[in-house]
């Protein structure tokens, strides 16, 4: 079977160590590749990140024009700063190289549009790494709430709080340092609470309302917030997410990332289904999900996991190889929940409600 040559736009730690590493499995003590993808390179503006490419025996480019110029590579994964998406992504479209892109697709709903159009008018497939949909929990989650095993659901609650940027590195990093970037609590983990809500209860987001919670990290960005929305199916829910909130050591921080559905019959939680584990063996923490009827604690369990980033790739390549292209179209539609999540904050908490998708 063809597989689809790819090649990685920004080579960070969650770049090398997420998506080469796992995603095209280049760990070899754990992966055995991609049944559908290559890596075939990568490039970074830091040329430190050279001997990380090298380890994994991949071609380092020495620019992003090297990329596209390569026929051999039909594919891109931008995972570069948030405002770096929008002319990447273009620059590669033009090119005539389907797209791949860490979350949020762009910083502006304006250049979201403008990408999935140009991408369209191509026939070229366009796609953001909303990995978390791909958790084996997750997704038996979903099918328990839509089973009624937790009775008449009407409320969701979401957390992602921890602590970032309180050494200077941290500060001055790109997601602490810069408002344009969308990078604080909202835009960076906010944005998958906002998603993995439409995902789980199968309705989309009708209207919300967002407050900044008080300042205790000095970042440039908001230290955190609190979302309350609406579906359109009636359920309501709360998002929480902060930069500035210690939860012990790092397993109680993993663990504390999930959710919980609230149903007539009982309450459903995920505890660390909110983060970048796939449910492997030796992961820092298990995911778990739990059902909790209010008398007992039932461990649910999965038959199998996948993992979750070689299960974007895998979506992504085969709408190449079958020539189906993706249109981003949830991409847009979060990206816009996210824009809505900050105009009502920088409006005192009031409320936005949403069109039809776009």
């Amino acid at each position: 079977m063809r597989k689809v040559g790819y090649a990685i736009i920004g080579f960070g730690g969650i770049a090398e160590n997420r998506i080469a590493k796992e995603g095209f499995g280049m760990d070899a003590n754990r992966f055995a590749g991609h049944p559908e993808a290559t890596l075939m390179g990568v490039t970074d503006s830091s040329i430190v990140r050279r001997d990380a490419a090298s380890r994994l025996g991949l071609r380092w480019y020495d620019s992003v024009d090297a990329i596209l110029d390569d026929r051999d590579v039909e594919a891109v994964f931008i995972a570069t700063n948030n405002l770096s998406h929008a002319p990447l992504a273009e620059r590669a479209i033009q090119a005539g190289k389907h797209c791949l892109i860490e979350k949020p697709i762009t910083t502006t709903l304006e250049d979201a549009v403008r990408l999935q159009q140009l991408a369209r008018t191509r026939g070229l497939s366009l796609a953001v790494d909303h990995m978390m949909v791909e958790n084996a929990y997750n997704r038996r989650a979903r099918e328990l709430i839509a089973q009624g095993v937790i009775g008449q659901v009407d409320t969701i609650s979401l957390q992602m709080e921890f602590c970032y940027g309180s050494t200077p590195e941290e500060a001055a990093s790109w997601r602490c340092a810069d408002p344009k970037e969308l990078g604080g609590p909202i835009g960076d983990v906010g944005s998958h609470c906002l998603y993995m809500t439409e995902f789980l209860l199968g309705s989309k987001i009708a209207s919300l309302a967002c407050v900044y919670t008080p300042r205790t990290l000095d970042i440039a960005v908001e230290n955190g917030a609190i979302v309350q929305f609406h579906l359109c199916n009636g359920i309501q829910g709360t998002v929480r997410v902060a930069f500035n909130q210690p939860r012990g050591g790092l397993a109680s921080t993993l663990t504390g990332l999930g959710y919980e559905v609230y149903g007539s019959k009982g309450i459903l939680r995920g505890c660390g289904a909110l983060f970048q584990l796939s449910g492997h063996p030796g992961e820092p923490v298990q995911v778990r999900l739990q059902l909790d009827d209010s008398t007992r604690t039932e461990t649910i369990r999965v038959d199998s996991v996948q993992n979750i980033y070689q299960a974007v790739i895998a979506r992504h390549a085969r709408s190449i190889l079958n020539e189906m292209p993706l249109d981003a179209a949830d991409a847009v539609h979060n990206l816009q929940r996210v824009l809505g999540c900050y105009e009502s904050a920088n409006l005192d908490g009031r409320w936005i409600g949403f069109q039809e998708n776009l």
